[in-house]
């Protein structure tokens, strides 16, 4: 069991459930203040490390409101394939590991600020791009072969997509260090610090696209089981779960709680006593 799978069981039930929702509110109010006064964010709310170093420390969280945008239809598309991304990775990773993803990538621009501050004496006000970007990668990393209309014609699957951001990217890494500027680099490479640790590293990427699908497949006979328990009560003799190890239901106690496995292959449930101590079930065999 990794470390996050062991944070995930301690702290899990603190997780924000939909939390782009929030994200995504939090843009529009960005939005509606600099229709109301332009000038606002820049001079009390945007990422500057020296006024953060005066006191100003609720700019190290403020800088998120600011929009990808102050185009409206530009800023409406951003916010619905932003919200898509958010919401299905929170979906198929939990509330918990996205949580964690997105706070972490807010912890490398920090990081990033910080460091340009201090090393070059950069006073960088800090956007929330690399940030999304960082969303995208994970998505593409996720569902690859997932399509996208380019300029809402051209379909080009996401793995392609995320290639072409990433050369894009490394071409201004390695231009910037030909020009001995260190500060790019490390903005870039800070600011996806999120992508680069917590999913290249706490995660097989060669087996999500399969352990997705069997997920969605035990979702839909999840889903179908609810609605068949849904015509009796569990003391009418139909129950909507079942350990698959000892076979208790909710009938036998309200404080149970079932949970499928992602690494059983099928749709095996378990209780809270055995989800994480059953042995996993292969090609149909414990």
């Amino acid at each position: 069991m990794n470390l996050i799978t062991r944070w995930e069981r301690k702290y899990g039930k603190y997780a924000i459930r939909n939390l782009m929702l929030y994200i995504i509110i939090l843009y529009g109010v960005g939005f509606i203040l600099n229709l109301v006064n332009p000038d606002f964010f820049p001079d009390y709310l945007s990422f500057s490390v020296p006024a953060i170093l005066h006191g100003q420390v609720w700019r190290l969280v403020t800088f998120l409101i600011q929009p990808p945008s102050y185009d409206i239809l530009y800023f409406l598309i951003a916010m619905y394939l932003y919200y898509m991304l958010g919401t299905q990775l929170e979906r198929t990773w939990g509330s918990f590991r996205f949580n964690l993803y997105f706070i972490l990538g807010v912890i490398g621009h920090i990081l990033a600020g910080f460091l340009l501050c201090f090393l070059f004496r950069y006073d960088i006000s800090l956007t929330t791009g690399y940030l999304n970007l960082s969303l995208f990668f994970a998505f593409a990393a996720t569902y690859p072969d997932l399509q996208f209309l380019l300029m809402f014609v051209i379909p080009i699957k996401a793995k392609w997509l995320a290639v072409i951001e990433g050369l894009v990217y490394g071409y201004m890494i390695v231009t910037s260090l030909i020009a001995h500027d260190w500060a790019t680099p490390i903005l870039i490479l800070l600011s996806l610090l999120n992508f680069i640790v917590f999913f290249l590293m706490t995660r097989n990427v060669r087996k999500t696209a399969s352990q997705t699908a069997r997920r969605t497949a035990r979702r839909v006979v999840y889903q179908a089981r609810v609605k068949e328990g849904q015509a009796a009560s569990p003391q009418g003799g139909k129950t909507r779960h079942r350990c698959a190890v000892c076979g208790r239901t909710e009938a036998d106690g309200a404080d149970l709680e079932f949970r499928f496995c992602s690494k059983c292959e099928g749709s095996y449930e378990y209780c809270q006593d055995h989800l994480y101590t059953h042995q996993h079930v292969k090609n149909g065999q414990a």
